[in-house]
């Protein structure tokens, strides 16, 4: 078995028969449920045709399968399991209309199910759910379709979606837990295992457990030899819970950074299958779904949802294992809200680095935030965030992001120590996503507050800091880095005398960098006053 450096939920694998007294349904094996995901291929089809299956070598040397679900109509493996309940249950649902429940993609499997069908459909998402999603179940849908957002997460709109169920009679079209929604994800299996290339080990993500649960009895029917590794993101594990408490309980809260497969209680049905079938389960980190996120943009040019990529997110952790094997990674969706980019690029990095977040003692005059820049250049680290405001008249506490090696932030404290520099490491504290940083306008003199924009380069901001050293002191920062070719600041600078402040401005139109004053009314509303261009003259 392979052994991963991010999982603690290993375990040894079930009987069959603890498989049948697990579950209500005693067909319920990985024989019946392969039986009936060969069935639902003949449904399946009807709708759309089997999705590519892609090739790509890997750093590791260990060759990735990539399962394109990305590329289907709804740009989710969701359409599979869905149609194939309805397709299966059609004279029911038409007798009834269908009801669901969905953080996204599952509704926009039933809403073009019913489009396709010509089923009415209502469906349940969280208020939550991504504007993309939820315009996509609307299009896709069309008529045949009506939308209730209900509640904060997938759980209070599944409750509300059962109870719409039971009070009108509709059909409840599961997310997840029934075998025709199983079998019908299963397909994807088939096809990965009737491809050009089959994989030795296989990665799939868990939310409710459809998918894997699925696939793993599909594969494992072609060669039990492959091995199967259930992968779940940490702040939603809730398979790992079942596995931990054998059986199914409810998580009091789960993360909802990957929104496709945040759910609080796995299924019982899918539980009993994953029990008896993975050779692992593991859970990953959020920082290591966006590192995924961008490994699968350098790839395959793909911008992936959090979900989407969780396959991948585990095989990197087990790449040392990987060398020459052909590894399975279902991309099972695409549904990224354009808005989230900035977040979750803050989030990624660089693999082989880390980020630390230093506060520092310096003295409050001009050229002290050079000079410490100057006593650490030799390291070689990157400032990726900067964030300090003036609150005395001696002392300053910048605190400063850096990207860098375990052995540059070693080195980075020993200068310190050595130096006399007070500093403390404040990479955990939980304000700093927020980028406070306190400031007392009153200490200001003569301020000049500006948004910069400089190259995003090494020793940008060292060259400027180096051309103002004597004619300015830095009373506000805060930058962050952000990936782009141009960075930005928010700057306040404060002046001994009028001719220094107008020296500064003739400096930034000669030099740069390219700078836009902030209006009257936000210098007022800060406190610093109106900085008025024209009192910029000599004493």
């Amino acid at each position: 078995m392979l052994k991963s450096p991010t999982s603690k939920a290993s375990h040894k694998k079930s009987k069959t028969d603890a498989l049948q007294s697990q579950t209500s349904n005693p067909k319920l094996t990985p024989a019946y449920l392969f039986n009936q995901a060969m069935l639902a291929r003949t449904r399946i089809y009807r709708l759309f045709p089997p999705t590519p299956l892609e090739f790509y070598s890997m750093p590791g040397d260990w060759r990735m399968l990539l399962k394109r679900e990305d590329l289907s109509e709804i740009h989710s493996y969701k359409w599979r399991g869905a149609f194939n309940f309805i397709s299966a249950k059609y004279e029911e649902a038409k007798k009834y209309g269908l009801v669901a429940a969905s953080a996204g993609n599952h509704a926009q499997g039933v809403a073009i199910s019913a489009s396709k069908l010509g089923l009415m459909a209502h469906l349940f998402m969280p208020k939550s759910a991504p504007r993309l999603k939820i315009d996509s179940v609307a299009r896709l849908g069309g008529t045949m379709v009506e939308i209730h957002l209900e509640g904060d997460t997938f759980d209070d709109s599944a409750k509300a979606a059962e109870e719409f169920s039971k009070r009108k009679g509709f059909l409840l079209v599961p997310p997840y837990d029934h075998e025709l929604v199983m079998a019908g994800q299963g397909v994807l299996g088939d096809e990965m295992m009737t491809s050009l290339e089959r994989p030795e080990v296989v990665f799939v993500q868990i939310g409710g457990g459809g998918l894997a649960s699925g696939m793993a009895a599909v594969i494992k029917t072609y060669d039990p030899n492959i091995k199967i590794i259930g992968v779940e993101e940490e702040g939603q594990a809730s398979m790992k819970a079942a596995f931990d408490a054998g059986g199914p309980v409810t998580l009091p809260h789960v993360d909802i950074f990957c929104d496709g497969t945040a759910v609080k209680r796995a299924g019982a049905r899918t539980y009993s299958i994953l029990k008896a079938l993975l050779d692992d389960l593991v859970v990953v980190t959020s920082q290591q779904v966006t590192e995924a996120m961008e490994e699968m943009w350098r790839t395959a040019r793909v911008l992936a949802e959090p979900s989407g990529v969780l396959g991948l997110a585990a095989a990197r952790q087990y790449a040392s294992d990987l060398s020459g094997k052909k590894v399975g990674v279902v991309l099972s969706g695409a549904n990224l809200d354009f808005r989230r980019l900035g977040s979750i690029a803050r989030k990624s990095g660089d693999p082989t680095t880390r980020q630390a977040f230093y506060r520092v003692k310096i003295p409050e005059r001009q050229g002290s935030m050079l000079a410490f820049f100057k006593s650490i250049a030799t390291l070689g680290l990157n400032i990726c965030h900067l964030m300090v405001g003036q609150n005395d008249t001696e002392i300053a506490f910048p605190v400063i992001g850096f990207d860098g090696q375990p052995h540059q932030f070693q080195a980075l404290e020993e200068i310190l120590k050595s130096s006399g520099h007070v500093f403390s490491d404040v990479t955990a504290r939980p304000d700093l996503p927020f980028r406070i940083a306190p400031f007392q306008p009153n200490l200001f003199k003569l301020p000049f507050a500006a948004i910069l924009e400089f190259p995003e380069r090494p020793g940008a901001l060292s060259e400027f800091l180096e051309r103002i050293a004597t004619i300015c002191n830095i009373s506000y920062f805060n930058y962050v880095h952000t990936g782009e070719q141009v960075g930005r600041a928010l700057a306040v600078f404060c002046f001994e005398n009028r001719h220094q402040r107008k020296k500064f401005k003739e400096t930034l139109k000669t030099f740069g960098p390219q700078y836009t004053s902030l209006p009257p009314e936000t210098t007022l509303a800060l406190g610093l006053g109106d900085q008025d261009e024209s009192d910029d003259m000599e004493d």
